[in-house]
């Protein structure tokens, strides 16, 4: 691994290492960072990387992917999270096709609480569900958030889950859900799964799971702040739980092959339990050149948050905007501002206004979220607002 440079991410970001996205669309301004969030340019090695492997070894590559590709990845994971065992880590091309592999462990009607600010994936399949008989669900609202962590841990502490299935940052607000740790503990059914889906939270908010890795599972992956694309999820397993999930693929046994033939289906220690079946690792190449490039600059998550907190701050603090969501009396949010309009029209309306401009944001119903990454820099947030200055309903 290469040496951390000197550190921090200057004022001016880093948008020179993200040349060949930047550049793919000349004059586009790039502010859905919580969407698709563009990659470096160290990437495009690792992906002509993984072809070369590929080529190269045929058959044999997938001694590399378990032996050195998927290790490193578990390494990098488990440093950025404070948690101790690489081991613990599996990975899937989506983080829905982790939440499948728990759900199996279960016996319906399976009893899940969870909140009603879930992204869609989990939402859907929650309602799903919830549509055959299959499981009851108590969706705890997000709102006020002010509230939030006493009401979420009261519903836990009530006990009678099978599930317990909560964001560290909400999609659709941007709302960091402090001390997890306490959450997590006020869970009192032993055999109760607990999952944190930290897609949102993981290498953009400063997260350290030291205290919950021997209780919680912890989903996230490559698509937005790991810089990866799509293809690189993970969940970090701990043990004990979920160990033998009915929804298994042949990769959970990968290394017991020669011996599978009789007795009870086996399963791969650690986090390969909760492997499926053949992949693309492509993702996962992308995943671990976005970390060495970032060790080689010297920047932590800390400085990631840091840079676009302070971005977030001078946006806020030029002109008038719509309801913030959460107010501004909360510090800590995620790597978007979320604005909640009158009606999901005017929303949908300032959204389209900046997509003809060239100006890429995104909308949730009657919310706009406007996405902030290591590529921007103070007059990218001016260029922004230049434009905003000329779309109808806004503020």
């Amino acid at each position: 691994m290469t040496a951390p440079g000197p550190g921090g991410v200057p004022r001016e970001g880093l948008a020179e290492h993200f040349g060949r996205f930047l550049g793919a669309v000349p004059g586009r301004l790039h502010f859905a960072a919580h969407s698709h969030h563009p990659w470096p340019d160290a990437t495009f090695g690792a992906q002509q990387q993984a072809w070369l492997d590929a080529a190269r070894l045929i058959d044999d590559k997938w001694d590399e992917v378990f032996g050195a590709v998927l290790p490193e990845a578990a390494g990098h994971i488990c440093r950025r999270l404070g948690l101790s065992d690489p081991e613990a880590i599996a990975f899937a091309p989506s983080t829905h096709a982790l939440v499948m592999r728990l759900l199996s462990v279960l016996e319906p009607p399976v009893r899940i609480l969870t909140t009603d600010a879930e992204f869609h994936s989990f939402a859907r399949q929650a309602a799903r569900l919830e549509e055959d008989g299959l499981a009851g669900v108590e969706r705890v609202p997000a709102e006020p958030f002010a509230s939030f962590p006493e009401r979420f841990a009261a519903a836990a502490g009530r006990g009678g889950h099978d599930l317990v299935y909560l964001s560290q940052v909400f999609f659709n607000s941007g709302y960091v859900v402090p001390d997890l740790g306490a959450l997590v503990a006020a869970v009192p059914d032993p055999e109760a799964l607990v999952v944190i889906d930290g897609y949102h939270g993981f290498m953009a908010v400063p997260t350290d799971l030291a205290a919950v890795g021997h209780r919680a599972f912890y989903l996230a992956g490559g698509y937005k702040y790991a810089m990866a694309g799509e293809g690189a999820c993970f969940a970090h397993c701990p043990p004990g739980y979920a160990t033998r999930p009915r929804d298994t693929g042949w990769f959970a046994g990968f290394a017991d092959l020669e011996g599978a033939a009789g007795g009870k289906v086996a399963y791969a220690a650690g986090g390969g339990r909760l492997l499926g079946g053949t992949f693309d690792p492509t993702g996962v190449y992308r995943l671990n050149a976005v970390q060495r490039w970032l060790d080689a600059l010297g920047v932590a998550v800390a400085d990631i948050h840091e840079h676009v907190a302070a971005l977030q701050a001078r946006f806020l603090a030029a002109a008038p905007h719509p309801e913030l969501v959460p107010g501004a009396d909360f510090a800590e949010r995620g790597h978007f501002l979320t604005f909640r309009f009158p009606d999901p029209g005017r929303a949908a309306a300032v959204d389209a206004a900046l997509h003809a401009a060239g100006v890429v944001v995104d909308h949730r119903h009657d919310r706009l979220r406007i996405g902030f990454g290591v590529y921007h820099d103070e007059a990218d947030v001016e260029e922004l607002l230049r434009h905003l200055s000329t779309v109808p309903g806004w503020p």
